[in-house]
């Protein structure tokens, strides 16, 4: 008869081999039951690594039999601590999480501990419950340090308090906003500019401050600011915010990478006030979301922007809101956007180089209102060759050219594919 440590390492194995669909699952229900965890893309993306990495290592504790102290948390597991901690997101909130992980994986053990025999079942379900209980208790001790760690460090640093400022401020509550402007050092009654940067290739924190720099000095000569505020959002992102001379109600600033930068920018409309300087930062947040989610791609196509060259790394792209406001409003849900330019774009939605190349010219004729001579002109093509692409392109439309009779769908999905990417591409 099998000993119970064999037993529960059978177990353990059985349920490691559906471990992406319990990531997913985990991943999933984090996010649904507790807001406090539902951030950006980039923060989501470690939240599923934290878990990937906790889901291997729970696996390989309780089916190996090793001592609970020997167990050191997984390196996400703690790079993600120290960003929540960055962000004030509680400690409890990620504790939490943990328990709702622990439950969700016991209850799939249970069902799989179900099929064995009468007499093991017993044994292998309390040595499942006390054996993830250890680890559990062990590495919510180690995250918890981890937090608390870097929150003290974090508080007590300078960027820390004018985060906290800031935060206040894009909460939407009542704030101090003279005592908001003396701590931050920033006139909140002017035109604002708001823009997220962040590394396009690896780079240290202190690097990317360096960087950042850089790029605050050259915007606020470009743009003649009055005043500029950098707030670091965590280890791997920056907030500038650029209090601009009196100006109209124009729906974008000329605001241009300086030579060389390896920072990508995300950049929200001008807005006047406490409310521009809110505005602007959410435009910016959603425009740094599409970027995100075009990365996960892997791949995509050519999303255009300006881009500078980038020290050796990939080119640095320098996004507005206005250029992507449609598609800023859509990228919260990939599942569904993908559904929806694969069902209006149909063969057209195929990834590859063709189909970027048709998809592409089908998106500037149809923005040039239907002129094959403008489209030839922006695409430094011959007009012959737009009107082949075209029939092309045309031609893998689910409801073939006739889809072009009122072109609003096809125009959000053709605008969708090139910033999204592999993201939604069929």
């Amino acid at each position: 008869m099998p000993t119970e440590q064999a037993l529960v390492s059978r177990l353990a194995d059985r349920f490691g081999e559906r471990r992406d669909a319990v990531v997913a699952d985990l991943v999933r229900m984090t996010l649904v039951q507790i807001d406090d965890l539902d951030h950006d893309a980039a923060t989501r993306s470690l939240l599923e690594a934290s878990i990937t990495e906790n889901v291997v290592a729970a696996l390989n504790f309780v089916g190996r039999d090793f001592d609970a102290d020997l167990l050191e948390a997984p390196s996400a597991a703690l790079a993600y601590a120290r960003i929540l901690a960055q962000r004030d997101v509680s400690l409890s909130a990620l504790v939490r999480a943990y328990r709702i992980g622990h439950s969700r994986v016991l209850d799939d053990c249970f069902t799989l501990a179900e099929e064995l025999p009468a007499e093991e079942r017993v044994a292998v379900v309390l040595a499942l419950v006390r054996r993830s209980a250890l680890y559990i208790d062990q590495i919510c001790e180690q995250v918890g340090r981890a937090y608390e760690r870097e929150r003290e460090r974090w508080v007590a640093s300078q960027d820390g308090e004018r985060r906290r400022w800031v935060g206040r401020l894009l909460d939407g509550g009542p704030v101090d906003r003279a005592a908001a402007e003396r701590a931050l050092r920033y006139p909140l009654d002017a035109v604002h500019v708001a823009c997220t940067l962040w590394p396009s290739g690896r780079m240290t924190s202190f690097d990317l401050l360096t960087a950042v720099d850089e790029v605050r000095a050259h915007a606020t000569a470009v743009l003649r600011a009055r005043a500029a505020l950098v707030v670091p959002t965590d280890e791997r992102e920056v907030r500038l915010w650029l209090a601009l001379p009196a100006r109209g109600g124009a729906d974008r600033v000329d605001l241009v990478p300086p030579e060389g930068t390896s920072l990508h920018a995300a950049v929200g409309r001008p807005g006047a006030g406490l409310e521009g300087f809110r505005s602007s930062a959410r435009q910016a947040a959603r425009v740094r979301e599409v970027l995100g989610t075009r990365s996960r791609g892997a791949g995509g196509q050519g999303a255009g922007g300006r881009s500078a060259g980038g020290r050796g790394v990939e080119d640095a792209h320098w996004v507005h809101y206005a250029d992507v406001a449609p598609v800023a409003l859509m990228a919260g849900d990939p599942a569904a956007v993908r559904d929806f330019v694969t069902a209006t774009l149909g063969e057209l939605a195929e990834p590859g180089a063709r189909g970027a190349v048709l998809r592409e010219t089908l998106r500037v004729f149809l923005a040039r209102r239907r002129s094959h001579a403008a489209a030839a002109t922006a695409l430094n093509l011959h007009r012959n060759s737009v009107q082949y692409r075209v029939r092309q392109a045309s031609a893998l439309l689910p409801g073939g050219a006739r889809d072009l009779d009122d072109d609003f769908s096809v125009r959000a999905a053709l605008l969708a594919a090139q910033w999204l990417g592999d993201a939604v591409l069929a």
